[in-house]
């Protein structure tokens, strides 16, 4: 592996997008990260980048503007690149990345499919280069608690049943010319910019077992303006697991803000209702829910019997945060012998769910 010249990882953000400007933040709060240039095709939208995140968020020495992608890859002053990209245009630049000797952070999902996943992963492993997608929430410390809770003889039993939902409601701007509503660049519309984090939760909490058998469906479709096809607006699925466990997932553009995941067991249940991005705070948790039904002849009363767990861990911007711990995390992988590719076997995985439910609801890149 490419071993840091020094203590420091010097990152390179390689596009101007908006999600961009909160890992610069988690850049600059994490312990040896700093941000030392960014790339647009426009150097002038790459310096007009820098100056409103130094304005909020400052570094002591500013990052350059680069006006290519190219330019960023061929520094010598970049350890790392965070990919920001479009799906579509994604694999093309993670690969000339990993060519470059840059150690990878990417954004989701990492490519159009998971053959494209395997060989970016290829590329990387050649290189020695370490891979990463963006999935911020999978470094929350309350995932941690979180395991400790489903693996006690205490919590909830053998797990039968987990449904997720991540929605946020579109307006008609957005479903006529954000990027996501373009099947070009976000070929799987919410699926892939939302559905992925709920295959990922599924898949984590099931202990990376795959499903067995799909079905799914695309509720409803969106089409932006100079859009080739059109993009799943709302999606669904069921999985079924080989250890007896089911699951189901939505996703979509057409309901407001819902992010929330429930894991049934044959003694109780937990509920999240923030598990992707935590509500406003300093503390971050989920419910352990056992209820007792009682009765006494005639008297009927269902007690909640509900335990809070929680961690303390910012909901954004400060540490700790599950962003900044991304970044920790990232930092640390680069003072080992080696990659660590648990990281780019979650993401195949989740790729791999994803084609399959793609395609069990009749849809096609």
């Amino acid at each position: 592996m490419m071993p840091l010249k020094s203590d420091t990882c010097r990152w390179g953000i390689l596009s101007t997008a908006g999600i961009a400007k909160k890992n610069w933040r988690a850049i600059s709060r994490s312990t040896h990260g700093i941000v030392s240039a960014v790339a647009s095709r426009d150097a002038g939208a790459a310096q007009r980048f820098i100056d409103e995140c130094q304005a909020n968020c400052p570094f002591e020495s500013a990052p350059v503007a680069l006006g290519s992608y190219q330019a960023l890859l061929e520094s010598k002053d970049i350890d790392a690149v965070y990919i920001p990209l479009p799906t579509g245009l994604r694999k093309e630049w993670i690969i000339a990345a990993a060519k470059h000797g840059k150690h990878i952070l990417a954004e989701k999902p990492a490519a159009l499919t998971a053959a494209d996943v395997q060989e970016i992963l290829d590329v990387c492993k050649t290189h020695g280069v370490q891979f990463m997608d963006g999935v911020m929430f999978m470094h929350s410390r309350r995932l941690e608690q979180l395991r400790q809770t489903l693996d006690s003889p205490t919590g909830i039993g053998s797990i039968k049943r987990i449904a997720t939902q991540f929605s946020f409601y579109s307006d008609q701007e957005f479903r006529t010319t954000n990027i996501r509503s373009n099947s070009k660049y976000e070929p799987h519309g919410s699926l892939g910019d939302l559905g992925w984090y709920t295959i990922r939760m599924i898949l984590w909490i099931n202990q990376w077992r795959m499903p067995t058998q799909i079905s799914a469906r695309c509720l409803s479709t969106l089409q932006g303006q100079g859009s080739p096809k059109s993009v799943p607006m709302e999606f669904s699925a069921e999985l079924q697991f080989d250890n007896g466990v089911s699951a189901s997932f939505y996703c979509s553009f057409a309901t407001e803000h819902q992010q929330w995941c429930h894991i049934s067991g044959e003694k109780g249940s937990i509920w999240i209702d923030d598990f992707v991005l935590p509500c406003f705070g300093s503390n971050v948790g989920y419910d352990l829910n056992r209820p007792e039904f009682v009765t006494d002849v005639c008297d009927f009363h269902m007690h909640r019997r509900s335990q809070r767990f929680s961690v303390a861990e910012y909901d954004s911007g400060h540490a700790p945060s599950q962003e900044i711990h991304m970044f920790d995390t990232f930092h640390g992988l680069l003072r080992g012998s080696s990659p660590d590719e648990s990281w780019g076997r979650m993401t195949l995985q989740t790729q791999q769910v994803l084609d399959k439910v793609f395609q069990a609801a009749g849809c096609s890149l």
